[in-house]
Parts: structure tokens; sequence; C-alpha cells
């Protein structure tokens, strides 16, 4: 979504390193990148105006002329301005002290209030919730069957009395939905209401009329993040008709430039409380404006990773897989139930992306063939079970026949299983505090003599060589020739390999198109 906004910014942002003193003609410039980068990105120019003119201002006083790294102090600027743009703070959402609480979604049709009401669903019953949907928007062609496949989905009570397609009041049906809510002791009401191709007196009298009858809690306003400059108008229509007390980003995954999710906030004044980042109903979840401002800046999302990654890896199981390694008794099976723990946090590429640094990567992650995890499940499932718990049993046979169970080559089971073992050995050797194989200070790798952990330690004394000089030979010519070449080690190549093993340390397709 913020490819390019994101782009730009690291392009303004280049421009100031290795500066040790900042003009007030370097402020000026990239202050001008940062504006054509957020115009480009569809934000409303008078919240471009006052971001830039704050960046402007802290920019030119103490905090950035007195520091040691004045370009780095820049960045946490912007940081800290975007931040303040998308909220602050992360806003929950305010529970009713008398259950049951009531969350009516309002927006435009086509911005994705039913699949939202969903995922809504499914995240308040992650939340420890009894949540009940109510199939309010009666107008559109199978919205209420619509919302009943996805509240199925999500395990969540659907209340829909009437079939829709124009048939039966939507005030009505709110008010019996709340009325069966009590009766049926849910603590949570989402109440789906009907959305229009654009904005209409219609539209937001109904809107006004469910609104009055049930009282919600909170209205949140469901937003396409790639509606661009009409976001604002959208939003101040909606505020004006609805007056809603949060905003709901869905399609954050899309390819727009995402100034709507720059712009709300500050138009309405209302807080940006979740987002939708996928088709899934999983892909949602509470929006922090600190973690959006690190992405758009490249530095990462390391905190949503670790939520994810604690709600995917069960800790027993963590612990037991790490206990495992340490001893050298990591298996295939194990290997595979991680991979299974991985998928449930998402797409490789989009776990990958939350690291700080990687949108220099976004090509390769973009053109990332998630479809190779899927093959290396498949040859892992293809083994017997004694198999996947001794590797080294398998044999040229065996691999034959893993190949063909897997729809796979036999190469690819080869390349499999050697770089299961060559990846179990680095990390036994990391997690006994060997660190990273071949890298100095971090542990050696097996044959580079001269590394720490090669077996040999730095500045230990070494055994006194022989004063025997090697034989030369008396031709002028081969004496000529072996003078050029370098040599060998005995049975190691010029990298410090073992012989004719250099292959056996490539690294994975995926892992050389990030490098």
């Amino acid at each position: 979504m913020f490819d390019t906004l994101q782009d730009r910014l690291q392009s303004a942002f280049k421009n100031l390193r290795g500066k040790g003193r900042l003009s007030e003609a370097d402020i000026d410039a990239v202050a001008r990148e940062i504006r054509i980068a957020l115009l480009d990105a569809d934000v409303a120019v008078s919240v471009v105006r006052e971001f830039i003119a704050n960046v402007k201002e802290r920019a030119s006083g103490a905090e950035v002329s007195q520091s040691l790294n004045p370009a780095q102090q820049v960045i946490k600027i912007v940081n800290d301005e975007l931040v303040a743009i998308l909220g602050g703070e992360t806003r929950r959402i305010r529970y009713a002290k008398n259950p049951p609480t009531v969350i009516m979604l309002a927006g435009l049709q086509g911005a994705g209030k039913t699949t939202l009401a969903g995922k809504l669903g499914l995240w308040l019953k992650e939340q420890g919730k009894s949540p009940m949907l109510v199939a309010a928007d009666l107008q559109r062609p199978n919205a209420v069957t619509q919302l009943e496949v996805v509240g199925k989905q999500a395990g969540v009570t659907v209340y829909a009395p009437e079939p829709g397609n124009g048939v039966g009041d939507p005030v009505k049906v709110a008010r019996d939905g709340l009325a069966e809510a009590r009766r049926t002791l849910h603590d949570v009401v989402v109440v789906d209401t009907a959305g229009r191709l654009g904005i209409d007196a219609d539209l937001m009298q109904q809107a006004a009329d469910i609104r009055a009858a049930v009282d919600p809690d909170e209205v949140l306003f469901v937003i396409d993040a790639m509606i661009g400059q009409d976001a604002v108008v959208t939003a101040q229509a909606f505020l004006e008709g609805v007056d809603f007390t949060g905003v709901v980003l869905t399609k954050l995954d899309g390819d727009a430039r995402g100034g709507a999710a720059l712009s709300v906030r500050s138009i309405t004044g209302r807080p940006i409380m979740f987002a939708s980042t996928g088709e899934k109903l999983t892909d949602f979840d509470a929006f922090h404006p600190d973690r959006m401002a690190s992405r758009i800046l490249d530095m990462g999302d390391v905190m949503t990773l670790i939520e994810q990654a604690e709600k995917a890896f069960d800790a027993d199981e963590a612990a037991k897989a790490a206990e495992k390694l340490t001893g050298g008794s990591f298996t295939l099976q194990d290997f595979l139930g991680q991979m299974e723990a991985m998928a449930k946090m998402g797409s490789m590429s989009k776990i990958v992306g939350m690291l700080p640094g990687m949108g220099q990567f976004k090509e390769q992650l973009a053109n990332f063939d998630e479809r190779e995890v899927d093959r290396i499940k498949a040859i892992i499932l293809s083994m017997t079970p004694t198999e996947r718990d001794n590797p080294k049993m398998i044999d040229g046979s065996r691999r034959a026949r893993i190949s063909k169970g897997s729809g796979t080559q036999v190469k690819d089971v080869n390349q499999l299983v050697d770089r299961f073992f060559e990846a179990r050995k680095m990390m036994q050797q990391m997690a006994k505090g060997g660190g990273m194989p071949g890298m100095p200070g971090m542990g050696g790798m097996p044959g580079m003599p001269g590394l720490p952990g090669s077996g040999k330690r730095a500045g230990a004394k070494q055994k006194p060589k022989s004063k025997k000089g090697k034989r030369v030979s008396g031709n002028p010519a081969k004496r000529a020739a072996s003078a050029v070449e370098a040599p060998k080690p005995d049975g190691a190549s010029a990298f410090g390999f073992p012989a004719g093993r250099k292959d056996d340390f490539e690294l994975p397709k995926e892992l050389k198109d990030l490098l």
C-alpha cells in the first residue's frame, strides 16, 4: 500500500546521510521531497501543509543542530509527525458497562463492511467475547447470505430474520437483534448496515435511524484505503450524517497509494481503530499508529511479528523444539511442525516484510512463490514417520519413492535433505553459543583455519612449521607456473570447504533472491 511513499521518503533521507551539519538549504530540500512524496500518495493538501510546517520547525531547532547525527534526528522527527497524524496512541474499543456492547458499521457499498463484520466477529471471539452479527443490510443482493457465510466461517452467531434483497425493515431488524442478544447472553452485537454506491440522503437517514434505535457504543466508519482523495469528502459526509466514533481501513494490501490512512484521522479527528490487510478472516487487527509509521519508514513492524508468533507458536512446543535442536535430535517432523506454525502467521512474504530494511527487497518479496513452501511440506509428508525421524536412512530408492509421492523430482528431495542437515548443524552450533558459522567473532566453519571457532583460537600459539622448504622444480617453466597458481590445502577447495563439497553449502534459491 505505502510502497511509493516509502520509496520517495527513503530517497529524500538518502541525501542527508553522511552530513555532520544540516544547513537551511538541506532542510528545505528534504521538506520539498517529503511534500512531493505525500502529495503523490494522495494525502490531503491541508494535511501535507501542516505536516511539512511541523517537520521544518522541529528540524530547524536545537534537537537537530546539536545532534551528533542530524540525518537520524530528522528521520525521528518525520516518524513522530507520522505517528501524530495517524492518531498518536492505539484506540481500543470502549465496551459497555452493562452488556451487550453495540458496534454499528457504516460506509459506502464496496468498502467491505460485510466481510469486515465477520473479521471483527472473529477478532472479538479471540479476545474472549461472545459476539453476534446482525444482518441489517437488506438492500444489497445476497448481503444477508454473505454475512451468514462469513459468520459461519468465523464461528460467530448471525441474527438474520429477513431474507434481504429489498425485503424487510432494517431498523426493526437492528432493534430485534439487540433484544435477541440480551436474551441469548451475547456480550457484543455487530450491526451490519446497508451501503450505497455514492453518498445520498436515504443512506444517511437509514443509518441515522438505526443508530437512534440501538444507541451503539461504537460507530465504525468502514472506508476503502484505495479510495484516494475522495476519502476526505466521504468521511466528512458520514461524520455529519452518522457521527462515527472510529475508522476502519480496508484493503490495505492493495496497490493504491494509501493517502486515505494519512488524511482521515487529521480531517475528521476520529481515530483509526482497525485495519484489514487481506481477504482472509485473520487478516485483521487493531491499528497501531506507531507501528504503521514504522512500516512507512521501512523500519519494520517487529512488535506485530512477535504478537503473531505468540499466537501461532505454542510456548511448550517451542521450548521442546529448542531443546531438541540443542541436543541434535531435531527431525524433519519437528521442522514440519514449525512450518505449519509459521503458516498460521500468514504468507512468508508478509512475515519477512515486517522485518526492518525489507523495503529494498519489495520486488523479490512480491515475486516470492508461496507454493515453494507447499512443495517442501509435500516432500516431508511423502516420507514415512521413521524417515522423518531419521533422515539419514533415506537412500537412493527411498528418495525416488518420495519424489513420486510428492510430485517432485529426485533432486528436490536431495536438496531438501542436504539443506536440512546443514541447517540443523548451523542452528545447533548457534544454539550452543558458537554463533554464525564462517563469520569472524561468531564462530567458524570447519576447514577455515584462523577464524574463531574453527578449532584454532585467535592469537593462540601455533605449532612451529617445518623449516624444510617445498621442493622447487628445476624446470623454469614449471617453476613459473607453480608460482602463479595459488596452493590449496590437501583435500580442500580454495574456499576452505572439503574437496568436491562446495555445492553442499549452496544457499536455497529463496534466500539467494533476497540477497
